[in-house]
């Protein structure tokens, strides 16, 4: 993917640790972003589907897993 220039700001000292210490932030960054982005969209589909998946579950604990009879684990 193409990258994008962002403006950013960050406390003044914080970066000078970073980079006493070689951070690379825009590796940084784009990694905690990726997390955060995945986490949520994780969690609004989870919300989205908590339905389905409950009505899935409380199936399941009626009637048992299709097959289960015949799976050897």
């Amino acid at each position: 993917m193409p990258k994008k220039a962002v403006n950013l700001s960050v406390d003044a000292d914080l970066l000078a640790r970073a980079k006493a210490e070689h951070v690379n932030l825009s590796s940084l960054l784009e990694a905690a972003l990726s997390k955060s982005v995945r986490e949520r969209e994780e969690a609004r589909w989870r919300e989205e589907n908590k339905a389905a998946i409950e009505a899935y579950n409380h199936f399941t604990e009626e009637n048992g897993i299709f097959g289960e009879d015949f799976r050897s684990f």
